[in-house]
C-alpha cells in the first residue's frame, strides 16, 4: 500500500501535506459553520463554497497549459506561499472579529483562484516526485487516503475547537500548517522537466487538449460522468450544515460528524484503491461507486435518524472517493506524457470546476422544494446518469465490434 513512498521527494511531499491538509478541513468546516451561524442563509452558505471552488471551472484549462510550461516545483511553492498568506488573512480577520462576510467571500474567491493553479500543480507534480512510474497510481491513491483521513481528523478536532474555543484557533491553526508544506518542498531535489519554448501559445494548448480528450472516447465519457456528478450530485455536502443543526438540532459537533463520516468512507474507499495491484479496472469500480453514491444520497435525505443518516454519509463517502479517484487514476495513467497536465485540467474542470455550480443550484433549489427533496432528487440523478453512461459505453462497444468485423471481413474479401 505504501510502495510510492519509496521516493524521497514523495514522502516529503506526503508528510508535509499530511498536515496542511488537516488545517485545510479546519478551515474549510469553521467557515461553513460561521457562515450559516451569522448570517442564518443556506445561499450565503452555497455562495461561500461556490466562489472557493468556481475559478476552477474557468482557469484550470488555462492551469494546465501554464503548469506544463514552468517548473513545477518552483511553481509549487509559489502558490503555497500564497495560499499562507489567503490562510493568514483569514486568521486576522476573526481574530479580530471582524465578521464581515463580503470580506470572508472576498478571501475565498481568492483562495479558489489559488487553487485552481495548485491542485493542477499539484497533480501533475506528481509524475516528477515518484521514481518508479509503476507506482504512480498507487501514489495518487495515498495522496487521496491523505487527504480523506484529514477530512475524517480535520472536522472533528474542528467540531471540538469550535464548541470549546471558538472559530479564530481553526484559522490560525490553518495558517501554521502551511509552514511544514512550504519546509517540504524546498529539501525536494527535482530536476527540473524540460520547457516549451513558447510560452504565450495558451490558447492553441487549450484547443490541443480539447481535441486529445474528444479522440480518447472512454476518457471523454468519464470525464462527461463526473461532470454530471460534480454538477448535480456531490453538491449535496454544502446542505449539511442544515441537517446538522435544523433537521436532526445539533450544533458545530454534530456538523462535524457529517463531514467525518464522510471522511470514514472515503479513506475505506482510498485505501482499497492504493492496494490495487493493477489500474485495469477504473470502469467498473467507477459504475458501482456511481450506484452506491445515489442510493445513499437517497436514503440520507429521508431519514429521520442520525445514526441511519451518518452511515449513508459514510457510504456516499465510500461512492464519492471511488468515483473521483479511479477518474482520475484513468486519467493520470492513460495519458500520454505531452498531455498529462491539461488532461489533469480537463478532470479538475469537471470536479472541482462543477461543484460549485451544483453548490448555488441547490441552495437556491432548497428554498423552493426543501432540503430533503433537494437531495432526493440529487441521488435520483447520479442513479439515471449510470443508467445513461452504461447505454452508451454499451452501445459503442458494440459499434466497435461491428467496425472491426466489417473490416476483418473486407480484409480477407
Amino acid at each position: 500500500m505504501f510502495k510510492a513512498l519509496k521516493s524521497k521527494n514523495f514522502k516529503l511531499f506526503f508528510y508535509g501535506q499530511s498536515v496542511s491538509v488537516i488545517g485545510t478541513w479546519l478551515q474549510k468546516t469553521a467557515v461553513s459553520w460561521m457562515v450559516y451561524s451569522v448570517t442564518g442563509s443556506v445561499f450565503l452558505l452555497g455562495l461561500a463554497t461556490f466562489l472557493s471552488m468556481i475559478p476552477s471551472l474557468f482557469l484550470a484549462p488555462i492551469a494546465g497549459s501554464i503548469i506544463g510550461r514552468y517548473d513545477r516545483h518552483k511553481s509549487m511553492i509559489l502558490l503555497q506561499s500564497l495560499a499562507m498568506f489567503q490562510a493568514g488573512a483569514l486568521a486576522l480577520l476573526i481574530y479580530l472579529k471582524i465578521y464581515n462576510i463580503n470580506f470572508i467571500l472576498a478571501l475565498s474567491l481568492f483562495q479558489g483562484i489559488i487553487n485552481s493553479f495548485d491542485m493542477t500543480c499539484r497533480q501533475t507534480m506528481m509524475i516528477d516526485i515518484v521514481n518508479d512510474k509503476e507506482d504512480l497510481p498507487n501514489a495518487v491513491a495515498l495522496n487521496s487516503t491523505l487527504n480523506n483521513f484529514a477530512r475524517i481528523a480535520g472536522p472533528a478536532l474542528a467540531g471540538i475547537i469550535l464548541h470549546q474555543y471558538g472559530e479564530d484557533i481553526c484559522f490560525i491553526g490553518n495558517f501554521l500548517s502551511y509552514i511544514p508544506v512550504l519546509i517540504s518542498l524546498l529539501m525536494m531535489k527535482i530536476t527540473p522537466h524540460i520547457k516549451a519554448a513558447d510560452k504565450l501559445k495558451m490558447w492553441d494548448d487549450f484547443i490541443e487538449g480539447l481535441e486529445y480528450v474528444k479522440k480518447e472516447t472512454d476518457m471523454a465519457k468519464m470525464l462527461l460522468m463526473l461532470m454530471v456528478s460534480s454538477l448535480f450530485v456531490i453538491s449535496f455536502n454544502t446542505l449539511m450544515p442544515v441537517f446538522a443543526k435544523d433537521i436532526f438540532s445539533g450544533n458545530a459537533q454534530t456538523f462535524s460528524w457529517f463531514e467525518s463520516a464522510a471522511g470514514i468512507g472515503s479513506i475505506v474507499s482510498a485505501i482499497y484503491l492504493a492496494n490495487l495491484k493493477k489500474s485495469d479496472n477504473m470502469n467498473k469500480i467507477m459504475i458501482a461507486a456511481s450506484l452506491l453514491l445515489g442510493f445513499s444520497v437517497i436514503i440520507l435525505a429521508y431519514s429521520n435518524s442520525l445514526t441511519v443518516a451518518l452511515i449513508c454519509m459514510a457510504l456516499s463517502g465510500v461512492g464519492m472517493m471511488a468515483q473521483t479517484s479511479s477518474i482520475n487514476i484513468y486519467v493520470q495513467t492513460q495519458s500520454t506524457v505531452k498531455m498529462r497536465s491539461r488532461s489533469i485540467s480537463y478532470y479538475l474542470m469537471a470536479y472541482q470546476g462543477m461543484i460549485p455550480v451544483g453548490s448555488l443550484i441547490i441552495g437556491y433549489v432548497s428554498h423552493i422544494i426543501g432540503t430533503r427533496n433537494t437531495v432526493a432528487i440529487q441521488g435520483i440523478i447520479c442513479i439515471i446518469s449510470v443508467i445513461v453512461y452504461v447505454y452508451y459505453k454499451k452501445h459503442s462497444t458494440e459499434e466497435e465490434l461491428e467496425t472491426c468485423q466489417v473490416t476483418y471481413r473486407n480484409s480477407k474479401n
